[in-house]
């Protein structure tokens, strides 16, 4: 092993010498089974007991198996001095060959535990990091954990969130995971309740309705609603709280798209009581019309007194119908919503409510 492979030779003294020990058990573990094999006998204690669990992290499965293969290369080149004639040369070669197969299977299994107990620690760190998320805990906590599955914690984030499919939810969240595989995504999922929360990261997180369709159909029946796009775990329990929202008020708008985005159901949000939604209402559309030089805010309530017709709302403002025109182009820029649009009409004319109810006496 050491004049053939030269990671070993970089080991440590102490890996080393791990090694050591398990070569020594499996000879003696060849000598008893040569001399009195059984049908139901398993070496996996007898070879790979002497070893440490440290050794599992320190040795891969492919190093392993480099190794088992030396040693039964090196006991079939030596077997010959070992029998007194031909027939006992074969009978050693085929016991041999047979015990090989033996430890084969014995490390497999010993790496297959291994890794089994590694996914289930797994997992539970992933539940408890997407509760965490979802109740709002505190960062410093989530981020120990999330390290502990090498989540980036300065990643963009997105949280999406559905009716959990019916079946067990341990394969609900595999799916998932399947699924991040497949498309190079970073996915934590937890099932809370009755729905599915998937929390997305990475610079492909995106707001075009693609990038998660292929998620949606892992949902259950019903609305599938993504929250916005923040940074970090912060901006991941933020997400989180917004995608939830829109999920509750899912319901108020029948047609909507699956997946859909948690400010695209702002009116509905607002309407069923979301104080977030009002919040965002006030900071994203209300307050960059009322700040605007030009009377943004008053044309927009105008042309909706109109019935969103152009040439009424401008002879009521005495105005050009282009210059109606030019307004609210304007605030289509400055928001993001167009008043051409029934839905961005919808969510323009709640923030122009609940802007002027925050409003100070």
């Amino acid at each position: 092993m050491d004049d053939r492979l030269s990671w070993f030779r970089a080991l440590p003294a102490e890996q080393r010498s791990w090694v050591t020990l398990v070569a020594q058990a499996g000879i003696s573990g060849y000598v008893a089974w040569v001399t009195a094999p059984h049908p139901d006998h398993r070496i996996t204690g007898q070879v790979f007991g002497t070893a440490p669990r440290d050794l599992i992290r320190a040795v891969s499965l492919r190093r392993t198996v480099e190794l088992v293969r030396i040693a039964i290369t090196v006991a079939e080149e030596e077997l010959p001095a070992l029998a007194r004639n031909e027939a006992e040369h074969e009978a050693l070669r085929d016991s041999l060959l047979r015990y090989s197969r033996e430890v084969a299977f014995a490390a497999a299994s010993v790496y297959a535990a291994a890794a089994e107990t590694r996914g289930a620690w797994d997992a539970r760190v992933e539940a408890g990091v997407v509760d965490g998320i979802v109740r709002g805990e505190d960062i410093g906590s989530l981020s120990s954990r999330a390290a502990a599955l090498d989540w980036d914690p300065g990643a963009p984030t997105q949280v999406v969130v559905g009716a959990a499919p019916a079946g067990d939810r341990a394969e609900t969240v595999a799916a998932v995971a399947e699924w991040a595989r497949s498309t190079g995504r970073a996915a934590l999922a937890g099932v809370h309740g009755d729905r599915l929360v998937v929390v997305l990261a990475g610079p492909e997180v995106s707001t075009d309705e693609q990038d998660t369709g292929g998620l949606a159909d892992l949902f259950g029946p019903g609305p599938v609603v993504r929250g916005p796009i923040g940074n970090g775990l912060l901006g991941a329990v933020v997400s989180a709280a917004e995608a939830l929202g829109g999920l509750d008020a899912a319901v108020a708008w029948p047609s909507a798209p699956r997946p859909v985005d948690a400010d695209d159901l702002l009116a509905e949000r607002a309407l069923a009581g979301d104080r977030r939604a009002v919040e965002r209402l006030r900071t994203l559309v209300f307050a960059p019309l009322a700040a605007a030089p030009t009377p943004l805010l008053t044309t927009l309530e105008a042309y909706l007194q109109a019935g969103a017709a152009l040439e009424p709302t401008a002879r009521n403002l005495f105005v050009h119908p282009n210059t109606v025109r030019y307004r609210l182009q304007r605030i289509t820029d400055l928001t993001g919503r167009s008043p051409w649009e029934p839905r961005d009409l919808l969510i323009l004319q709640s923030a122009a409510i609940v802007g002027r109810l925050g409003q100070p006496g």
